[in-house]
């Protein structure tokens, strides 16, 4: 009963951070279910936590499963649906994400650039570079050293760079 309530400390807490997270994460502001699942589970799992690291770190890793899990079952609907109709071309670019209204045009382009790198590139950019977690905070959620973070958050500025044709910069 102790770890309810120190969950619910924690939904205080991080409620905003894990939001805001799986809005950029997810490219989309629809994420209250992935918010709501995110603190189910840590509930459900709070004999895992072990204090080792920090809760937001935790939760962050939690919600980004959730959301990859997520990702995975509407791309499988997605298949079914297509084949289902007879429909034999795949979309070769993810979905752009809904909040590009409030983006400018520079920002939508950073964006969409960002959302077209590889996995691993994604990741630590939405944590180190949008999110601002610190290396720690970023090699605790995805369970990296703290010199993959800093070697992965590098080679994906140079990837980013390059697939904006040297604009990440400016």
């Amino acid at each position: 009963m102790t770890e309810d309530y120190e969950v619910k400390g924690w939904f205080r807490e991080y409620y905003h951070d894990i939001f805001n997270f799986l809005i950029y994460y997810t490219g989309t502001k629809d994420v209250e279910d992935l918010v709501q699942e995110t603190f189910v589970k840590a509930v459900r799992n709070i004999d895992r936590f072990k204090g080792d690291s920090n809760p937001k770190t935790w939760l962050i890793r939690i919600a980004r499963n959730a959301a990859i899990d997520e990702s995975r079952k509407r791309r499988k609907e997605e298949t079914k649906r297509n084949r289902l109709i007879g429909f034999t071309g795949l979309e070769m670019t993810r979905d752009l994400p809904e909040i590009h209204v409030e983006l400018n045009e520079t920002k939508l382009e950073l964006y969409t650039a960002i959302r077209l790198l590889k996995q691993s590139y994604y990741d630590v950019l939405m944590l180190r570079g949008i999110n601002e977690l610190s290396v720690q905070e970023t090699a605790e959620t995805l369970r990296w050293s703290e010199a993959k973070v800093n070697l992965t958050f590098h080679r994906a500025l140079k990837a980013l760079e390059k697939k904006m044709g040297g604009k990440a910069y400016e």
